[in-house]
C-alpha cells in the first residue's frame, strides 16, 4: 500500500532559478498539509534557508547522479510515495532508471526547466551521455512536464510526442513574501535617491545568461546618457565579463556583487530589468521584476519571454545577438517605464497557490 506521501527529487538547492523553485514548491505544497519528502543527493545550497522545516528532506548516501540511482531505487522501495516529482534533466534520467528498478513503479514526473536541445550542446562526459537518453527514458515516465510553451514544444519534439501531451508547469514566482523582500534595505550608493538610473541583471555568469550582450548594449546606452549596471550573480564567466567591462571603458560605472539571496530589493528600485539570455526555461527573474512593478526589457529566446511579456505588451521584445537593438530598448524603457500595476498583474499569473495546484493535480494527489 501507497503512503500518502509526495516525493520531490533534485541534486541540491544550490544558487539556481530550478532550486529556488522547488524549494517554493515544496513550501507550498507542505503548507496544504500534504506529507512531502525532498530526496537531494548533496543536502548543501543556499534555498535550504528558504525550505518550510516541515519538508522532510532525505540525503541519498551516494554523491554523483549515477550512483544515486540505486538509492533512489531503495528510496521508493521503502517509502512508496504517491507520486516522485523530479527536477533538471540529469536528474531526471536518475529518476527514470530509479523507478523501473523498483519493485513496484510509484507515479514519475519528470519536469524539463531549460530548452533541452541547446542545454545538451554545452554538457559533456557522463552528463551528456544521459542527455541522450532522454528521448527513449521520458517515454517511460507518467508525465512529462515543461516550465513554458517553448520549452514544451522543444521537448515534445525531442521525445517525439505531441505537445499537448507535454504538461505545463509554470514555476511558482510571485509569492506573498515578495513585496516585504522587495521592501528591505539594500546598501548600495547608486541605489540612493538622485543617483542615474540602475539597470539590472540577475543570474548565473554563465554562457547560457550572455551577459556579455548586456554590457555591449549598456556600453551603447551609457554614451546616450547617465546610467549604471548591476549584474547580480555568480559564475565561471566573472573573469572575461570583468575584461568585457574594461575593454568598453565602462567598469567604473559597471557592478558585479555576487549572488543575493534577496534581489528583489534591487528590482524595485531599478531602473529597467534586462534578460539578455541565448534560452531559458521560464525566465524567474524576469516575472520576478514584473511581480516588483520594474520596467523590463528581454531578448526574443526560446522558453518564456514571448508568453510572459504578452508579445510584448509589457515589455520590449528584441532579437537575439542585436546589442544596438538591446541598447535602445533599454533607453526607451527607461525614458517610457510604462504602467507597473499591469506589471504586477501579469506577475501574479505565475503565483504559488496557482504552480501548487497545478504540480498536485498531476500527481494525482486528491
Amino acid at each position: 500500500m501507497r503512503n500518502r506521501l509526495l516525493t520531490f527529487f533534485i541534486q541540491d538547492l544550490r544558487e539556481g532559478g530550478a532550486e529556488r523553485n522547488v524549494a517554493r514548491l515544496l513550501s507550498g505544497i507542505v503548507a496544504r498539509g500534504v506529507p512531502t519528502d525532498l530526496v537531494v543527493i548533496k543536502k548543501e545550497g543556499t534555498f535550504f534557508s528558504e525550505l518550510d522545516p516541515r519538508v522532510n528532506v532525505v540525503e541519498l548516501p551516494q554523491r554523483r547522479t549515477l550512483t544515486s540511482i540505486i538509492g533512489l531505487k531503495r528510496y521508493i522501495d521503502e517509502r512508496q510515495p504517491v507520486a516522485l516529482i523530479s527536477s533538471l534533466t540529469h536528474t531526471n534520467v536518475a529518476a527514470v532508471l530509479a523507478n523501473m528498478l523498483a519493485r513496484k513503479r510509484t507515479r514519475l514526473i519528470v519536469v524539463e526547466r531549460n530548452e533541452y536541445t541547446r542545454n545538451r550542446m554545452l554538457k559533456h562526459g557522463l552528463v551528456r551521455l544521459s542527455y541522450g537518453l532522454v528521448p527513449l527514458l521520458y517515454r517511460r515516465a507518467d508525465v512529462v512536464g515543461a516550465v513554458s510553451t517553448g520549452v514544451r514544444d522543444d521537448i515534445a519534439t525531442v521525445v517525439g510526442v505531441p505537445a499537448s501531451r507535454v504538461a505545463l508547469l509554470h514555476n511558482p514566482v510571485s509569492t506573498d513574501r515578495l513585496p516585504t523582500l522587495a521592501a528591505e534595505p539594500v546598501d548600495h550608493p547608486w541605489l540612493c535617491p538622485g543617483e542615474p538610473p540602475v539597470i539590472l541583471g540577475v543570474g548565473r555568469l554563465t554562457e547560457q545568461k550572455n551577459f556579455d550582450l548586456l554590457l555591449r548594449a549598456f556600453a551603447i546606452a551609457h554614451r546616450a546618457r547617465p546610467v549604471r549596471l548591476i549584474i547580480l550573480g555568480d559564475g565561471e564567466l566573472r573573469p572575461a565579463l570583468e575584461a568585457r567591462a574594461r575593454e568598453l571603458g565602462i567598469e567604473n560605472d559597471v557592478a558585479l556583487p555576487g549572488f543575493d539571496q534577496n534581489p528583489f530589493r534591487f528590482m524595485s528600485r531599478a531602473g529597467a530589468y534586462v534578460l539578455s539570455s541565448d534560452w531559458e526555461g521560464l525566465p524567474t527573474a524576469l516575472i520576478e521584476a514584473m511581480a516588483c512593478g520594474t520596467p523590463v526589457v528581454a531578448t526574443e529566446c526560446v522558453g518564456g519571454p514571448r508568453e510572459i511579456l504578452k508579445d510584448g505588451a509589457l515589455g520590449p521584445i528584441v532579437p537575439l545577438g542585436d546589442e544596438t537593438a538591446l541598447a535602445n530598448a533599454i533607453l526607451r524603457t527607461l525614458k517610457h517605464p510604462g504602467d507597473p500595476a499591469a506589471r504586477i498583474a501579469r506577475a501574479q499569473d505565475f503565483n504559488l497557490d496557482r504552480a501548487v495546484d497545478r504540480y498536485l493535480a498531476v500527481a494525482g494527489w486528491s
